[in-house]
C-alpha cells in the first residue's frame, strides 16, 4: 500500500492552490467543498476561481509563486502547466513537512486526491495511487449507482444516536451488532423513504427489546481459494464477524477481508498434525457465542461437503445457540472448472461422485466397485497421500488402466498446477514433480477434455 487513506478536516484551514485554469479550479472546488480558506496564486486567474476564492473567504494573487506563498497554510495543491514550478511547490512544501499534491505528477505528491462518492456525511473514496485516474473515476461510477443519495441521511441520522447506544449497551460486540441490525432492518428502511418520525420511533423500541443472551455462530463455505468465488452473503458476514476461525485449506487473501478488528484464530488441521482437534474447534465455537459474539467459521470449499459442518453445528443446536450455514463452491466444481475440465459431460460422463480419500480411521475402505463405471466421474478429495492405492483399486476392480486422470494443486489460485495422465501412469507422474496438499483427483473421460477447455491462464499443466 503505497498511500494510506486518509480523510483531512479542511474546516476554516487555509489552503494553496498554484494555478489558475480549469485544473486548479476543480482541484480548488474539492477544498472549497470541505470548508477550506483559498488562496490562489497564478500569473492569470480564471474568473470562476477567483470567485471560488472570494467565497471561501480567502483570495487570489496574479503573480508567479513565491516560497513564503506556503507561509500559515494547512495543504497545498500545485495545478500549473509548468513542471519546473510544479516541482518547486513539491520540493518546498516537503521541506517544511506540508501535505502537497501535485496534479498528475504521483512522485511529487505526499498525498493524492481520490475519486469521491459524496454521500454527506458518508465519505467514499476510491484512489489507484495515480495509477490510473481513468479505473478509479469508472469505480466511483459504479459504487455511486450502487449507493442511494439517502444514505448521507441515513448515516446523519444514526449519527444523532450515537452516545445514547453507547450508553445503553456497554460491549463493543453487542453494539456492533445492534447497529447492524438498525442499518440493515426497518428502521434503515424508514430513512431511506424519507419517513424519520417512525424510524426514530422504530429505534427506541428496538433499543428497549434488544436481546442478546446468545451471540451467533456462521458456517461460511470459502470455496477452493479465488477470493472472486466467494459468495455476496459470505463477504457480508466475515466482515460482519467479531471472531473468525479458519483451517489451512483458506487462503489469506479470503481472511484479509475480514474486519482489521476482528479475531483472527487459526484452527488448521493436516494429515495426522490437527494444531486443534475437531472437538476443540466445536467447543471453540460454542464459548464464543456463549460470550455474545458473532462467529464466522471459514471452511474451504463447502462446509457439507468433507467439511465436517454437520459435526460442528450439532453442539450450537442442542444448546440453542443461533446459527446458520452459507454454501461455498466447492473444491470439485471450483478446481474442476478452472482446470479445464467438466464433471459431467454428455458423450463421456452422465454422473459425478465426490468421494474422501481418508477416511476418518485414516483407511481407504471404500466401495470401489460403485466407483469403477465408465460412464461416471470420480474425485477423490484428500487423496494425494493414498493417490497410489486409489489408482491400483480402481484398476483392479475393473477400470481401464488407460483411463484418463487428472491432479490439481491448489486449484483456482495463481499457483495452480494441473497433471495429467492416466491411472496407470498417474503415481510416476506425481513421483517426479513435488507436489503438496491441498489437491483434488479427478478419475474419468472428462479428463481428455482438458486441453480443448482449459481456460485459468496462470496455471501450469503437466502432462504424463
Amino acid at each position: 500500500m503505497q498511500f494510506l487513506p486518509l480523510f483531512f478536516d479542511l474546516q476554516g484551514k487555509h489552503c494553496l492552490v498554484v494555478g489558475g485554469g480549469a485544473i486548479a479550479y476543480r482541484k480548488a472546488n474539492l477544498l472549497y467543498r470541505a470548508g477550506a480558506c483559498l488562496h490562489v496564486i497564478a500569473p492569470q486567474v480564471a474568473d470562476e476561481l477567483q470567485w471560488l476564492a472570494g467565497q471561501s473567504g480567502g483570495d487570489y494573487v496574479e503573480r508567479g509563486y513565491l516560497p513564503a506563498d506556503l507561509d500559515n497554510k494547512a495543504l497545498v495543491i500545485a495545478a500549473t502547466n509548468d513542471e519546473n514550478v510544479n516541482a518547486q511547490v513539491s520540493a518546498h512544501a516537503h521541506r517544511r513537512q506540508l501535505p502537497v499534491n501535485v496534479v498528475d505528477n504521483p512522485a511529487l505528491c505526499s498525498f493524492i486526491l481520490p475519486s469521491i462518492v459524496d454521500r454527506s456525511p458518508l465519505m467514499i473514496a476510491v484512489s489507484s495511487g495515480g495509477a490510473s485516474p481513468v479505473l478509479a473515476r469508472l469505480l466511483r461510477s459504479r459504487i455511486e449507482s450502487m449507493i442511494p443519495a439517502a444514505y448521507g441521511r441515513l448515516a446523519a441520522f444514526v449519527g444523532g444516536f450515537r452516545d445514547l447506544v453507547k450508553s445503553a449497551i456497554q460491549g463493543e460486540s453487542d453494539r456492533r451488532r445492534f447497529w447492524e441490525s438498525i442499518l440493515e432492518g426497518p428502521v434503515a428502511e424508514r430513512v431511506l423513504a424519507g419517513r424519520d418520525d417512525e424510524a426514530e420511533a422504530l429505534f427506541y423500541q428496538h433499543l428497549e427489546q434488544r436481546e442478546g443472551q446468545y451471540g451467533e455462530v456462521c458456517l461460511v463455505g470459502a470455496g477452493p481459494g479465488d477470493p472472486d468465488l466467494l459468495t455476496f452473503k459470505a463477504l457480508r458476514l466475515l466482515q460482519s464477524a467479531d471472531v473468525i476461525l479458519y483451517d489451512r485449506l483458506v487462503s489469506d487473501a479470503i481472511v484479509d477481508l475480514a474486519r482489521r478488528d476482528a479475531e483472527r484464530v487459526y484452527v488448521g488441521k493436516a494429515k495426522s498434525n490437527h494444531s486443534v482437534p475437531q472437538e476443540g474447534i466445536n467447543q471453540m465455537l460454542i464459548d464464543y457465542a456463549r460470550q455474545g459474539r458473532r462467529v464466522v467459521r471459514l471452511k474451504g470449499g463447502d462446509p457439507f461437503i468433507f467439511g465436517r459442518g454437520g459435526e460442528e453445528i450439532e453442539g450450537l443446536i442442542e444448546l440453542g445457540i443461533p446459527f446458520q450455514v452459507v454454501p461455498g463452491i466447492t473444491a470439485a466444481s471450483g478446481c474442476a472448472a478452472y482446470a479445464g475440465i467438466p464433471l459431467t459431460h454428455r458423450d463421456y460422463a452422465q454422473s459425478v461422485r465426490f468421494v474422501t480419500g481418508h477416511l476418518k480411521d485414516g483407511s481407504l475402505d471404500l466401495n470401489w466397485q460403485d466407483l469403477v463405471s465408465s460412464n461416471q466421474t470420480v474425485v477423490f478429495y484428500m487423496g494425494l497421500t493414498g493417490l497410489a492405492e486409489i489408482c491400483q483399486q480402481m484398476i483392479s476392480h475393473g477400470r481401464e488402466p488407460v483411463t484418463p486422470m487428472a491432479l490439481v494443486q491448489k486449484g483456482t489460485t495463481v499457483e495452480q498446477k494441473v497433471l495429467v495422465g492416466t491411472l496407470d501412469t498417474m503415481p510416476g507422474i506425481v513421483a517426479k514433480q513435488d507436489i503438496h496438499a491441498p489437491t483434488l483427483i479427478i478419475v474419468g473421460e472428462v479428463v481428455q477434455l482438458q486441453d480443448k477447455l482449459q481456460w485459468f491462464a496462470p496455471h501450469e499443466t503437466i502432462k504424463g
